[in-house]
């Protein structure tokens, strides 16, 4: 930790040299990005699967796959996003024009968690290049077979002075808060969070916190049924549920509970079956995570699933039913492949229970009343969602992704992760061919004339 001074140091002045604002080494540099990950697939695809078991269509969709194509996005939009955006000017600022220029902060730390260990740390680097920053990257070490093979594969493509990778435990990461970033960028737990936040503050450093929370779904008695049991049982237990904006309950309507839940025990044991058998279900990251989410099939009535091996680090996808707002299983994020329903008949009941709680990362529709969709989007705070799928709002480069009050701070993605990595710094340029006489005070009628103006 005595060398976390010194690599800021270096960092620092290797951004003032201005290297990391020119276009063409950020250019070049994203595209080594993307030439290390497409290069070193196998070993990438290895290392997530003695972290996580994770199969290899898994690591391709929704880490690699992922972030090759924001990584494509970025390359076709930077030299846009790079050039000073015009805006207009007032009357009263007669002969200016007004621009708004995107400048890099400078050094940057992000901090990346465990369950999707190459793409919550890459996905920030993209953004943190493009815009022109220098980086320092901590990934998790609950999945350390990833975090030391991206350590060794960024070291031999990028000098540390512009990008390092620094690992270890909870210790390290409370070092690298005492320095002065210049931008801290958080992935994690909402405790987590907190303390991130608390330190940045004594810097009065900006920070962007991706979180989580409680992120409903919804299924109305209009709903189609076959596509919203495959989608809800897809977006629950890819990464067996951990995915910060996983379904993590079903609100589903009362007039259909009872063949949605059919359906969607059908749909589960298409897509899972063959692949728990097997022994390809992605496993809880560590035994602590595991007695964690196995105490909560305590909760309620176990509808399908339930079995579990501490020795495999494995919980089957499970329905629980029979569950109420005080069960153990809706006091927190579940985090793992248990999927609690609760049903509904009064529309404005089930919103209102909602919003007694904190503003979940994500939300989820499946209905075909516009009129419905309207009033549960008009009615709950939320980071972000879909209507009629799940997860995938997070994949699009066009759509920001990020939460909001406990959920999180700040998005990303796309233009997002370019803007959040970015100063907006604001410039009026004026013109000197001639000048206003009213704005100075030695003229009579100077206020008259302002007035005249500003109505």
């Amino acid at each position: 930790m005595e060398s976390f001074s010194e690599l800021l140091k270096v960092q620092r002045d290797f951004f003032q040299s201005g290297k990391s604002k020119e276009l063409s080494f950020r250019i070049k540099a994203l595209t080594s990005l993307g030439n290390l990950i497409r290069s070193h697939e196998t070993e990438l695809m290895a290392a997530l699967k003695k972290d996580l078991n994770k199969s290899n269509f898994d690591t391709y969709i929704t880490e690699m796959g992922i972030l090759l194509e924001e990584i494509r996005f970025t390359l076709k939009h930077i030299k846009d996003w790079t050039q000073p955006r015009k805006v207009k000017t007032t009357f009263t600022q007669m002969g200016s024009k007004s621009y708004i220029y995107s400048e890099p902060y400078g050094v940057v730390l992000i901090i990346s968690p465990w369950n999707y260990p190459l793409q919550l740390a890459i996905a920030p680097l993209i953004g943190a290049i493009a815009a022109g920053n220098c980086a320092i990257l901590k990934p998790s070490e609950l999945t350390p077979e990833t975090s030391k093979l991206m350590a060794e594969l960024i070291s031999k493509t990028f000098p540390p002075e512009y990008i390092s990778v620094v690992q270890g435990d909870a210790e390290i990461t409370q070092g690298l808060l005492e320095e002065k970033f210049d931008y801290i960028f958080f992935t994690g737990s909402v405790a987590v969070g907190k303390v991130i936040m608390e330190a940045a503050a004594k810097h009065l450093t900006p920070i962007t916190l991706e979180l989580g929370g409680k992120s409903p779904c919804i299924v109305h008695h209009d709903a189609n049924l076959k596509f919203a049991a495959k989608r809800i049982a897809w977006g629950k237990f890819i990464n067996a549920g951990q995915t910060c904006v996983a379904p993590d309950y079903l609100y589903v309507h009362r007039d259909i509970k009872d063949e949605f839940l059919r359906v969607l025990i059908e749909s589960i044991k298409e897509l899972y079956a063959e692949i728990v058998k097997n022994g390809e279900f992605t496993r809880i990251v560590s035994e602590r995570h595991f007695n964690r989410v196995a105490s909560l099939l305590t909760s309620g009535e176990i509808l399908h699933g339930g079995k579990n091996s501490i020795d495999n680090l494995t919980i089957e996808p499970t329905l629980l039913g029979g569950i109420t707002w005080d069960d153990a299983i809706m006091k927190e994020e579940i985090f793992g492949p248990i999927l609690p329903i609760l049903d509904y008949n009064d529309e404005r009941t089930m919103i209102n229970k909602i919003n007694e709680h904190p503003k979940p990362l994500a939300l989820y529709i499946f209905s075909e009343n516009k009129e419905f969709q309207a009033t549960i989007l008009n009615s709950v705070s939320f980071g972000g969602g879909c209507i009629n799928d799940t997860v995938m709002h997070l994949s699009s480069p066009y759509l920001p992704f990020g939460g909001v009050g406990e959920s999180g701070i700040g998005a990303y993605h796309g233009r997002g992760s370019f803007d959040v990595f970015s100063h907006q710094k604001s410039i009026l340029k004026q013109t000197t061919t001639f000048d206003l006489p009213f704005r100075y005070p030695n003229r009579k009628d100077a206020l008259k004339q302002i007035k005249f103006f500003i109505k």
